[in-house]
C-alpha cells in the first residue's frame, strides 16, 4: 500500500468514526486519540520506513511468508538464468526489510553487474532479455501469472531502445527469450524451487534474529 493510499484509508476510517461514533457511544476523546495515533503512525512510517511499514508488518504474519516465497521465486529465476548466461549477480534482496536496509523502495530485487556498454550487440541483448525476463517467467511457471517485473521490463526496454534495433525486432526477440526461459525453467523446476526456498529462509523480517544476507 502506498503512502497516499494509507493516508486515504486513515482519513476514511477517522471520518466514519466521527460520523458513527456518537451512535455507538464512543467518546469524542477516543476519536481524537485515534486520529493522533493514525497521523503519528503515518509520519513515522514515511520518515523511517519510506511508506513501507505496512509491508514490513505484513511480512511478519503467516500470510506474509507466502508473499516472501513468491518474491524469492521471482528472484531465484533471475539468479539461475543469470548463472546460466554468465551474468554476475552482485546481491539478492528478498522482502521489504532487506530492500529497506539496502536503500531500495521495492519488495525484492536481484542486483546484476551492469553490462559493459550502453549499446549492446544483438547476442548480448538476447542474453540480457533472458535474464531480465526470468523472474516473471518463474512466477508464471509456478503461480500461473506474474505480479512483479515492472522494473525488469523497464530496464529491458531501455536496453533495447539504446541498441538501435527497430521495435518489431525488439518485440520478437523478447517473446523468443521469454519462451526459451520458460522452457528452461520448466526443465529446472526442482532447482528453481530449491533456490526459492533458500532465499525465502534467509529473508530478514521484523521480530526475528537477523538472517545472513542472501548470497548469489
Amino acid at each position: 500500500m502506498s503512502g497516499a493510499t494509507a493516508a486515504g484509508v486513515a482519513v476514511l476510517v477517522v471520518t466514519l468514526l466521527a460520523l458513527v461514533g456518537p451512535l455507538l457511544g464512543l467518546s469524542p476523546w477516543f476519536t481524537t486519540a485515534l486520529v493522533a495515533l493514525a497521523l503519528t503512525s503515518l509520519t513515522v512510517d514515511a520518515a523511517r520506513f519510506g511508506g513501507r511499514g505496512g509491508h514490513l508488518l505484513a511480512e511478519t504474519l503467516p500470510g506474509g511468508l507466502l508473499r516472501l516465497r513468491r518474491i524469492a521465486l521471482h528472484e531465484a529465476g533471475h539468479v539461475l538464468v543469470a548463472e546460466r548466461e554468465g551474468v554476475a549477480v552482485a546481491a539478492i534482496h528478498v522482502g521489504s526489510l532487506a530492500c529497506l536496509r539496502a536503500g531500495l523502495s521495492a519488495g525484492g530485487t536481484t542486483v546484476l553487474a551492469p553490462p559493459g556498454s550502453a549499446r549492446l550487440p544483438l547476442e548480448e541483448l538476447r542474453r540480457w532479455s533472458r535474464v531480465l525476463l526470468a523472474g516473471m517467467a518463474a512466477e508464471s511457471l509456478v503461480y500461473g501469472e506474474s505480479e512483479g517485473g515492472a522494473d525488469d521490463r523497464s530496464l529491458l526496454g531501455r536496453l533495447w531502445g539504446l541498441s538501435g534495433q527497430d521495435v518489431a525486432t525488439a518485440q520478437m526477440e523478447q517473446r523468443r527469450a521469454r519462451r526459451e526461459v520458460e522452457q528452461w525453467l520448466r526443465a529446472e523446476r526442482t532447482r528453481l524451487e530449491a533456490e526459492a526456498d533458500r532465499l525465502a529462509r534467509q529473508a530478514p523480517r521484523l521480530g526475528r534474529p537477523n538472517s545472513p544476507e542472501a548470497r548469489p
